[in-house]
């Protein structure tokens, strides 16, 4: 299941930006762009510091933003009513056993009474050398692994009551 793009990463950003002042370069940026493209992701700029990448295979889209030297990632995973994140899929998204080892968990409120589910992560860039390349694919990499196991993990229970 493909989940269509969304903003709920703007409010993730919004809240880690508010804490500091740094502002990214357009060269890092662009960095990272021709890095990921390069490596057959589809690779758009939004705004002064934001990438949309698209994984063409299975369309799943990344949002990340480069606030300072920190890349932040977020990939909504699903969207389902408020009440059916119960107690025991939250206990699910909060295992350390749930094999989701490099991501972590947020919820938003779309106001429409559902609430978006996302994977987050993020990576601190140094000098954009062979090891920060490194990083910004495995950050990658593991946000779209990780979404894979997420979907298996909630997305029934999210569905299907």
């Amino acid at each position: 299941m493909v989940v269509a793009p969304n903003n709920f990463h703007h409010r993730y950003v919004e809240n880690i930006m508010a804490d500091t002042m740094s502002r990214t370069t357009s060269s890092t940026l662009g960095q990272i762009h021709a890095l990921l493209a390069a490596k057959r992701y589809s690779v758009t700029e939004s705004g002064d510091s934001g990438l949309r990448i698209l994984e063409v295979d299975s369309g799943i889209v990344i949002q990340a933003v480069l606030v300072g030297d920190i890349l932040f990632l977020s990939l909504p995973c699903i969207s389902a009513p408020a009440s059916r994140i119960t107690p025991e899929i939250m206990r699910k998204m909060l295992a350390s056993d749930n094999g989701i080892s490099t991501s972590h968990f947020q919820l938003y409120e779309t106001g429409d009474g559902n609430v978006a589910v996302t994977l987050n992560n993020f990576c601190k860039l140094q000098e954009m050398g062979p090891d920060d390349e490194d990083d910004v694919l495995s950050c990658v990499s593991f946000l779209l692994a990780d979404v894979v196991r997420a979907r298996e993990l909630i997305g029934d229970d999210l569905r299907s009551k």
